[in-house]
Formats: structure tokens, C-alpha cells, sequence
């Protein structure tokens, strides 16, 4: 078999002169990275579940710089592929004085752009990104975010299930037919999602940053204790959470740590001994995650020159307490999770840029209506509406900050003394960006106990990359925005006894419901946002702003 790479390159973590780069390869064996200038990083192959994977190291870079690679497996050259029209792939490494631009979105179903493809789901604003990135000079430091459900285990394709089919045949494992279970059937997801020749040489030249929702593992993953019980009595779902989370650390979380990182991750040193086949490694650590889910973070945080990113896991490390909301059994990032934000949510960078992939803030009567039904779920009105109240939970999706009220408080309490300048220096601003929802807006927030000379606070939503909401849903998150349903929720949430909040907000632009990816750009104390669609044209056409916000 003539050596490969069935996914990759991806340019993953880098700093002022180090680089990442991650490959899946078609077989094991030395995998080395040659930059121009003579820079090489080597290491070696490891094996999950019969797949092969390395993460090259490249060290020595010049802060700034923009250098063309090569791959290298055993000596075969397996990148860049023969006939690629599109630019040769680029090592970038961070140069702490140059203006910053972070690329964000979230919610990913890949298509090819084929027309089907574009009717039901839009155009594939990823490839669409790889086009204008490919014509246009990158300059500065640039990241891309990408911010949950980079993968869809249960909503998917027909490829997807006719392979689902053919392997299931082969290996004789089950499982669901539309569903995902299996570490291999993850691998296959994995590379129908990236595999996309625009998309992976978009990937193979910014460097990403990425962080898990809930279509990663499963819908509503973690909504409730409730939701976690029933998903117990599924005889492949113990498969499934093991699987879902082995992949994630394999293919997204590895590339997000640092190299010192990495060198003290407990799981990379047990990858890297295994002396053939780490599956059962990867295997046992995922399944204590998902079943302690205190025994590993998967937030992380980097910093960009004078900007802080953190970027949060708001789906593994829930709490799911079902007693009273304020007493924190109940919490959207959990004891650790929460710990690990109050330490590095500070003042000091003059950019600090919160990463959720669910909004913290949504139009108020969705905001309402979740502190309603967590307050109703624990017993605000009695025993008997508790369990009618976790079905509506389920059924609408009431699984965001505003449903977890003693995690919007103790965030908020912690924005607003950054805002202040209480936990040092003021930033000039604090962006709160999220995807997940399937439509985009701004919403400026403040803290009733900030005043104006206080950093502006800004939730930023830019979603979907490629699964637009169907038409029959708008016309009710419209509604949902409007100012009558704002009122009735307040009323709901007074009758359940729910304190205000302790954060303002109004949605500022209009909702915006086909597929986007946003943008913004950083210049001393000024920030720019910016969202770029697809106006028209067929799989060639090239993204345009649609919305510019300067904050």
C-alpha cells in the first residue's frame, strides 16, 4: 500500500516559534515535517484501534513567520498532494506585536457544496473561507476557532450510514443505523468531515483551536441528570460516550495543547508507551472522564500577544445536581471547571475573549423561560410539575447558561470584577463568543454593578458553518426575540421566585439564520466584528461581510 495521509495536515497549537502539526497516516512508522529553511520536527506514529496518528513538534520557527512544509511518512512525501492547485500549506508561528484576527464558528455538516447539499444545509462556509484565504494575503496572526459539533455522530449523512452498514457486516458490532458508536465509525465520521480538499488545506494552514458540543458526542449531551439516566438504558450508549470522547482527545484535543502540555498529559505518556495498540488506553481514560467527570479538563487557554483566549468545556464537566440552582450541585462547567476559569479569567491582557460554545447570553425570553424551567425542575412549585418540566426541558433544548442560574451568576459575579478592574487591570473589552444556536447576532451586555468607564462586555454568536436552520424554526426564534415574549418571561420567572439577573442585555443586530463565519479583529484597545456569508454564486463563489460591528 503507497504511504498517505487519510486526514491532515492540520496546523494545530503554535507560539512565537513553535508549531503543531497533527496527521492521521496509512501506516506506522516515522512521520517528519520540513519547513523551508531546513526546519524539521519528527516523531513517531501511535495506534488507536488500529489507526495510525502522530503530532509533530517544530521548533526553532522565527516569531512571525510564514513558511511553506512538506510531510514526510517513512520517507515517502504524502504532502502536499500531486496536482493541488490551491497554495502550498504554511507553518505560522505567533509574533506577539502584529494585530490578531480570530475566525470563529461552529456547527459543521459537510456537503461538498453538491446542490443537493447547498438546498438543505447552505453553502459550506469552511470551504468557503479556504477560497478567500487562498486569494487574499494573511497578515498578522491569525486563529481559527472552531467552537463545537465539528462532527455530527447523530444526525448523519448517506455515506456515513452506507459505511455504518458495510462495517457493521464486517465486524458483526451494532448500534443504532443513523447513529455513530464505534472508535473506527468515529475515524470514518472524522474524515468525512475533513477530508474536503478546501477544507483540509484550510486546516492545514491556520492554525485551529478546537472544543466539543454536544453533536460531537450526542444531542443535548449532559442536558440534565434526567437525560443522562435515560441515556443509560441504551445497551450501546456506554460504547458510544467511550468512543465519542477516545476520538475527541485523538483528533481535536491533542492539537490544543502546547508541547509542555502535552509532555505532562497522563494519557499521551500512556499513548505514547503502548507498545502496539493504545485503544484500550484511550478507551479507559475516556470512560473515566464521562463517568468522573472532575478527572480531566478539557478547557484551555492561550494567549495571542495582549489577547487571553480561554476556551471553555461547557458539555463534560457538568454538574447535574437536581437540587436547589443556586447551591451549585447543578452547574454547566462543574466544581474544576469552575475553578480553572476563576484563575485565568482575569484582568491584564487588554483583549480577554471567553470561548462558550452555547451562548451565555440569548435573546431574554429564551433566557427567562430556561431559569423558569430549572427552578420548576427542582421544585419551585411543588413535586407534581417537576417531571413535566424535564420533558419540555428535553423536548426544547433548555440546556444553556440560563439554565444553570448558579453558573450565570458566578460568571457574571467574575465579569463584572474583571470588568471593574478588581482582579487587575481593566481589558479594553471581554468578547463572549459562541456558535451552537444556528443563527447570529450581537447582544452587548453590562453589569449592573459596572459603569462606563468599565470594560465593554459582548456576546458574539456566528452560526452555522453548514447546517442553516430550516425556515419553519425562524419565525419562532423571532418571536422569541420580540419584546411581548420578553415580558411574559419575566413573569414566569417571578412566579417561580427566580432572582433577576445580575447581567443587561438586548440583542443588538438583527438574527441572522443562514451560514456564516465570523470574524474579529483585534488593533490596540479598538476591536472590529465582522460576519462573512455566501451571497450568491455556485461552489466557487467567494464569502462577503454581511454584518460589521466596531465594539
Amino acid at each position: 500500500m503507497t504511504a498517505s495521509l487519510p486526514l491532515g495536515p492540520v496546523l494545530r497549537h503554535v507560539g512565537p516559534t513553535t508549531a503543531t502539526v497533527w496527521v492521521q497516516a496509512s501506516e506506522a512508522g516515522r512521520v517528519r515535517v520540513v519547513a523551508d529553511g531546513g526546519v524539521t520536527g519528527v516523531a513517531e506514529t501511535f495506534t488507536v484501534h488500529g489507526h495510525h496518528y502522530a503530532v509533530c513538534e517544530i521548533t526553532g520557527l522565527p516569531s512571525g513567520a510564514a513558511l511553506p512544509y512538506e510531510v514526510f511518512l517513512n520517507e515517502a512525501r504524502v504532502w502536499p498532494e500531486p496536482g493541488s492547485t490551491l497554495p502550498p500549506s504554511t507553518l505560522r508561528t505567533i509574533d506577539p506585536d502584529a494585530p490578531t484576527r480570530l475566525l470563529y464558528g461552529s456547527c459543521h455538516t459537510p456537503t461538498g457544496d453538491t446542490p443537493e447539499g447547498v438546498v438543505r444545509y447552505g453553502p459550506d462556509m469552511l470551504r468557503a473561507t479556504a477560497r478567500r484565504l487562498a486569494r487574499e494575503p494573511v497578515e498578522g496572526n491569525l486563529t481559527l476557532l472552531l467552537i463545537g459539533d465539528q462532527v455530527y455522530a447523530d444526525e448523519i449523512q448517506e455515506s456515513m450510514r452506507a459505511f455504518l452498514r458495510a462495517h457493521r457486516a464486517r465486524t458483526g458490532e451494532d448500534g443504532p443505523e443513523d447513529e455513530v458508536v464505534h472508535y473506527s465509525e468515529y475515524a470514518e465520521l472524522y474524515r468525512q468531515a475533513w477530508s474536503d480538499p478546501q477544507v483540509r488545506w484550510l486546516l492545514s494552514t491556520v492554525p485551529t483551536l478546537m472544543v466539543f458540543d454536544d453533536h460531537d458526542i450526542r444531542d443535548d449531551w449532559n442536558t440534565s441528570a434526567a437525560w443522562r439516566r435515560s441515556m443509560d438504558g441504551h445497551p450501546w450508549w456506554r460504547a458510544r460516550v467511550t468512543s465519542g470522547l477516545g476520538a475527541y482527545w485523538v483528533y481535536q484535543h491533542l492539537g490544543n495543547l502546547s508541547p509542555d502540555e502535552r509532555a505532562a498529559d497522563p494519557l499521551w505518556a500512556l499513548v505514547r508507551a503502548a507498545r502496539i495498540d493504545a485503544g484500550a488506553e484511550v478507551d479507559a481514560f475516556a470512560l473515566r472522564a464521562h463517568e468522573e467527570p472532575g478527572s480531566y479538563r478539557w478547557s484551555h487557554r492561550h494567549d495571542v500577544g495582549g489577547i487571553r483566549v480561554l476556551m471553555l468545556d461547557t458539555r463534560c464537566g457538568r454538574a447535574l445536581g437536581e437540587g436547589d440552582p443556586s447551591d451549585g450541585s447543578r452547574s454547566i462547567l462543574g466544581r474544576e471547571g469552575h475553578a480553572w476559569l476563576d484563575e485565568h479569567l482575569t484582568g491584564g491582557p487588554e483583549h480577554v475573549v471567553v470561548v462558550s460554545t452555547v451562548p451565555v447570553v440569548l435573546p431574554p425570553a429564551v433566557h427567562h423561560l430556561e431559569a423558569w424551567n430549572e427552578a420548576v425542575c427542582a421544585g419551585a412549585w411543588g413535586g407534581w410539575p417537576r417531571r413535566p418540566a424535564e420533558r419540555l426541558r428535553q423536548a426544547l433544548d433548555l440546556e444553556h447558561w440560563g439554565a444553570f442560574r448558579y453558573s450565570f451568576e458566578r460568571l457574571a459575579d467574575t465579569l463584572g470584577r474583571v470588568a471593574r478592574g478588581e482582579r487587575g487591570p481593566a481589558p479594553a473589552t471581554i468578547l463572549l463568543l459562541s456558535g451552537d444556536v444556528h443563527f447570529s447576532y450581537t447582544a452587548p451586555v453590562r453589569h449592573r454593578e459596572v459603569g462606563e468607564d468599565g470594560s465593554r462586555i459582548v456576546q458574539l454568536v456566528s452560526s452555522p458553518l453548514c447546517n442553516r436552520l430550516p425556515e419553519n424554526f425562524r419565525g419562532v426564534v423571532r418571536l422569541s426575540a420580540s419584546a411581548p415574549v420578553h415580558l411574559v418571561g419575566r413573569f414566569m420567572t417571578w412566579l417561580a421566585r427566580v432572582p433577576r439577573p445580575s447581567l443587561r442585555w438586548r440583542l443588538s443586530s438583527d438574527l441572522y439564520f443562514g451560514n456564516t463565519i465570523g470574524e474579529v479583529s483585534f488593533a490596540g484597545r479598538d476591536v472590529r466584528a465582522r460576519w462573512y456569508h455566501v451571497a450568491e454564486g455556485g461552489p466557487d463563489a467567494l464569502p462577503v461581510v454581511r454584518t460589521r460591528v466596531d465594539l
